[in-house]
């Protein structure tokens, strides 16, 4: 049930507290410009739960480190469900005792749609921030997500309407990455904070990101290097830089490498994907939010990805896909614009073969960066400041003086 009335003017007398919850990487990076945006009209809200350290930044009391949330597909979660579950527990203890104005899930929905459900059935607002792909996979989440939370944030355009259909209230907000992203990218100031020199006669870069977790590295790492030591073989003069997200992925996917293509030369450089992307004239990527960045970025890319085999049984076997398209850029563009090599689809011989079309398609090539231009201005909306906007409208907050203005 949502907060009372009582208890929203009491909140207006007092200070502005926020619950915040993030499981990852992305989320804390969605977090942050949140609590960035907020705390420009409330510089005395307090903010308490999970964050990562841009969370950290800008002020988030975190009551517990983000990566122990950090577990990906059915089987690694059942894995790890003992913990979780004391996490959880924690959390909701730890809200209900603060009383916040609202608490907000961002994203990691499997976890953060309990707590959300735990504390708005104890009168306490919830927002979700980050619609889950409820029209790609697990399409009946919709009702709990209904009962769990006041306000779904939708980053894209489509997702409201799925909501309006069970009159759940949500808006889309826009994608933060699409405005910090420029829309025309600046591949030679990128080259040149990294370092590289384009030598007479070179032919394209190519970034190559297996993941920025150990299991993903794992699974996708050996069949990237082993792609690469094919692509160099069939087009001479190839290059091939690779972002590296820690120092434990660095080292496994150097042993990857030297196992899979010994001998390629594969430039590695610590963190900074978004530059490395940038500077690269095509991409090869797991799945998951690098799709989009490359997209904004205006790279086109393969993708490709691998899940734990029981997370991939489990998956078929209930039959819980309901959409062909995988990668956001195609769902978001409604076509194909990205070669998306799953399981079994995602080995060497595959990968470097849709490299290879790529490579020989300079038309195709130019309607892909057309099409990647559209989507990123269809998704820089001012996301952060939506976001703020929905939020302290909730809690009746928004300030009288921004009464109808938008970014």
């Amino acid at each position: 049930m949502p907060a009372s009335s009582e208890h929203s003017l009491d909140s207006r007398r007092g200070g502005l507290r926020v619950g915040i919850m993030a499981g990852e990487a992305s989320g804390d990076l969605l977090g942050a410009g949140l609590v960035h945006e907020i705390r420009r009209r409330y510089p005395d809200a307090t903010f308490h739960g999970i964050g990562g350290p841009a969370m950290i930044a800008e002020g988030v009391d975190s009551w517990v480190p983000m990566e122990r949330l950090s577990v990906m597909g059915l089987a690694e979660v059942i894995r790890h469900l003992p913990e979780l579950l004391r996490i959880r527990k924690r959390l909701v203890r730890g809200f209900q005792a603060l009383q916040p104005d609202v608490v907000i899930g961002i994203d990691s929905p499997d976890f953060n749609l309990r707590v959300e459900g735990q504390l708005r059935a104890a009168g306490i607002r919830t927002v979700h921030y980050v619609s889950p792909s409820i029209w790609a996979w697990r399409a009946s989440r919709i009702d709990a997500i209904g009962r769990a939370t006041d306000h779904v944030l939708c980053l894209l355009p489509f997702e409201p309407a799925l909501y309006a259909e069970k009159g759940i209230p949500a808006t889309f907000i826009g994608h933060p990455m699409a405005d910090t992203i420029p829309l025309e990218p600046d591949q030679a100031a990128s080259r040149a904070a990294l370092g590289i020199v384009d030598p007479a006669g070179a032919r394209e870069l190519v970034a190559l990101l297996p993941g920025s977790r150990t299991g993903e590295v794992e699974r996708l790492g050996g069949a990237f290097a082993a792609a690469a030591a094919l692509l160099a073989a069939r087009h001479p003069g190839l290059r091939f830089i690779a972002p590296m997200a820690s120092a434990a992925i660095r080292a496994r996917f150097e042993a990857l490498l030297a196992e899979h293509a010994p001998g390629l030369q594969v430039e590695r450089v610590d963190g900074r994907s978004r530059e490395v992307m940038a500077a690269s004239d095509l991409v090869l990527l797991a799945s998951g939010t690098a799709t989009l960045e490359a997209a904004l970025l205006k790279r086109p890319m393969v993708m490709a990805y691998r899940v734990a085999p029981l997370t991939a049984w489990m998956v078929r076997a209930l039959r819980l896909m309901k959409t062909r398209r995988f990668a956001l850029p195609n769902v978001l563009a409604g076509e194909d614009l990205v070669p998306e090599l799953l399981q079994e689809a995602a080995n060497p011989e595959r990968i470097a073969r849709e490299f290879s079309a790529l490579l020989g398609d300079a038309a195709r090539r130019a309607h892909v960066v057309t099409r990647f231009a559209e989507l990123h201005d269809t998704l820089r909306q001012g996301a952060d400041r939506r976001a703020a906007e929905v939020v302290l409208r909730l809690v009746n907050r928004w300030p009288p003086d921004l009464e109808g203005a938008r970014p």
